[in-house]
C-alpha cells in the first residue's frame, strides 16, 4: 500500500472523528495514531529504543 493512500486513510479517520466527535474525539484519534505510528517503526525495525535516550552530542562530530 503506497504512502499517499495510507495519508488518505488517516486524514479521512480524523476527519470523521472531528465530524463525529468534536476536537476531543479529533485529538484522541490523531494522538492514537502517533503511537501506532511509532510502534509499527519499531516492528519495522526503522527506529530503536536508544534513538530518543541519547543526548544532542553522540554521532558524528563534524567541525
Amino acid at each position: 500500500m503506497s504512502m499517499a493512500v495510507v495519508g488518505l486513510m488517516a486524514g479521512m479517520a480524523l476527519g470523521f472523528a472531528g465530524y463525529f466527535g468534536g476536537f476531543a474525539a479529533f485529538l484522541l484519534v490523531a494522538a492514537l495514531g502517533a503511537v501506532g505510528f511509532i510502534g509499527g517503526k519499531f516492528l519495522d525495525g526503522d527506529l530503536e529504543a536508544g534513538d530518543f535516550f541519547h543526548g544532542r552530542d553522540h554521532g558524528d562530530r563534524r567541525r
